[in-house]
Parts: C-alpha cells; sequence; structure tokens
C-alpha cells in the first residue's frame, strides 16, 4: 500500500497545489522553478469559470489558474495523456488569459501583465526527447533576443526526468523527483535541505486523509488508473495496426521485387513478353523498362 497519494491525480495534484491554505507549496515550487529570474511572494487563486472553454477528455488534465502579488497570470497543469494538439491548445489557454485583461473597460490601455503557463507532461510532447524542460519565449527569430516577455510556455517532461535522489542538484530538480516518485516513496526526502519537504510530508500522507478525503481519492485513483488503462490499450492498438500495415505494404513491396527480377531473367532468356505478361502479371511498359 502507498504511503503518499499519487499526485498525477486529481485529488492528489490539487492537494498540493491548489488549495488556499497550502499556497506556500505553489509559491515555493514557482519560485524554485523561476530562480534567478523573479520571486514571488504571494498568489491568489482564480476562479476558473476564467479560464478558456475545453469540452475535451478533462479525465487526464487538472489545472491550477493563479495570479502573483504583482498581476502576473500563471496557469500549473498536469496532462498525463499525450494529446496531438497539445501545443496548440496551451497556446489557446495562455493567450485566453492575455485577451481577459482587456475586459476591464474603455481606459485599459493594453497594460498586459505576464502570462505564465507551467506544464506537467507524463508524456513526451515531441521528437526531442531527453530534455526535461523546455522553455518557450516570444522571441527574435534572427537574433534569438526577447522581443516581449508577457507569455511564456515552461513544458516539464516527466518521462524525461531520469535523476536518483543523490543526483538532484537544486531544490527545483528535488521537487520534480517528489512529485514523480511520491506514489512509490517510503519516506519523504529532501527535509534536511527544505523545510517545505516537512509541510509536504503531512500533506501527501494517505493516512492523515480525513474519511471524505480518503472516499474522493480512492475514486480519483481509480478514474486516473482507468484512464491510462484506456490510453495504453488505444496505443498498444495503434501500435499493432502500425505494425499490421507495415508488414503488409513490405510483403507487397518484397513481392514486386521478387515478379520484376523474376522477368528480368525471362527478358534475358530471350522469352518473349507476352509470355513474361502471363507469367509475373506486369504490363508491357513494366517490363520494357527492365
Amino acid at each position: 500500500m502507498s504511503k503518499f497519494i499519487n499526485p498525477f491525480t486529481d485529488i492528489g495534484f490539487k492537494k498540493i497545489f491548489g488549495q488556499s491554505i497550502t499556497k506556500n507549496l505553489l509559491i515555493d515550487f514557482l519560485n524554485d522553478l523561476l530562480k534567478g529570474e523573479r520571486v514571488i511572494n504571494d498568489i491568489t487563486f482564480l476562479d476558473k469559470e476564467q479560464m478558456p472553454v475545453y469540452d475535451g477528455d478533462r479525465g487526464l488534465i487538472y489545472d491550477i489558474y493563479c495570479t502573483t502579488d504583482t498581476g502576473e497570470k500563471i496557469i500549473v497543469e498536469m496532462q498525463n495523456k499525450y494529446q496531438d494538439r497539445f501545443k496548440e491548445r496551451s497556446l489557446y489557454y495562455l493567450s485566453q488569459a492575455v485577451v481577459r485583461q482587456g475586459e476591464r473597460g474603455a481606459r485599459w490601455q493594453y497594460d498586459i501583465k505576464a502570462v505564465y503557463g507551467v506544464f506537467f507532461m507524463n508524456f513526451y510532447l515531441g521528437t526531442d526527447r531527453g530534455r526535461f524542460r523546455k522553455d518557450i519565449i516570444l522571441a527574435d527569430k534572427e537574433t534569438h533576443e526577447l522581443f516581449i516577455d508577457k507569455m511564456r510556455f515552461i513544458f516539464l517532461e516527466l518521462p524525461s526526468f531520469t535523476k536518483e535522489e543523490e543526483e538532484c542538484a537544486n531544490d527545483f530538480e528535488r521537487w520534480i523527483y517528489v512529485l514523480k516518485n511520491m506514489e512509490t516513496l517510503k519516506r519523504m526526502p529532501f527535509k534536511a535541505q527544505k523545510s517545505v519537504f516537512d509541510e509536504l510530508e503531512k500533506i501527501v500522507d494517505i493516512s492523515a486523509l480525513s474519511k471524505e478525503d480518503r472516499m474522493k481519492y480512492d475514486e480519483s485513483i481509480k478514474i486516473y488508473r482507468d484512464n491510462l488503462a484506456i490510453a495504453s490499450g488505444q496505443r498498444k492498438l495503434g501500435q499493432k495496426e502500425g505494425f499490421e500495415k507495415g508488414l503488409e505494404k513490405g510483403l507487397k513491396k518484397g513481392k514486386e521485387e521478387t515478379l520484376r527480377q523474376i522477368a528480368l531473367n525471362m527478358k534475358s532468356m530471350g522469352i518473349p513478353s507476352e509470355q513474361i505478361m502471363q507469367a509475373t502479371g506486369l504490363s508491357l511498359d513494366e517490363i520494357n523498362s527492365l
């Protein structure tokens, strides 16, 4: 039995990062994420109705929408299932958060606050595997100079994070290690290096959940596992269909090459083209081109 909750479930993700009473955990994580760039002192969780409407499969998508003490908007999202247009979806979400800032009246003069998207992904975003963190900004194509700092995407590709506990070199890596391995941990690591992990341990301890929260969590973990099983089944079916199509194509190509070689041998023996056509099924033009 697991000692700690699974942070990739709806209940687990929001218990860690989506509660006002534990918002210091999210603040700490974001400050480690943006270390050396800026410091967030406080956040306010925003009404989810301010988020754009999305009617897709919500079973594997968990998100948090908040604003910092200086007005920046931050969307933190956990996505467990690969989507063909996940990049486009992320762009849509952040663009909506920018556009909504212009709904404050006629006197608004494009005083846009920065919008950050932080996307945890339990899948590979593209073919560039092995690079865990991908920071996307608006920059000049030729000079790579930052064009404007009002929109930023941070993609965290969890399968590409392969460091062990002793290899984590900073607090951000420690956060990712704990989140990725939480359900299988027997103890909470890094408490000596950072006190926030001591607090996190109390929040994610399954035995500390109330009866009501435990029931919600059990349902959440069931939905999470069922959805992953469905996704895995779809992926395997796609792989099988792809293999069968590839095999069929390969056999067909091999058969064509064999017939062409037979036709070439018959042609070199002086056998008339009509007979070669009957024996191989090739057209006259195909035989003449050999």
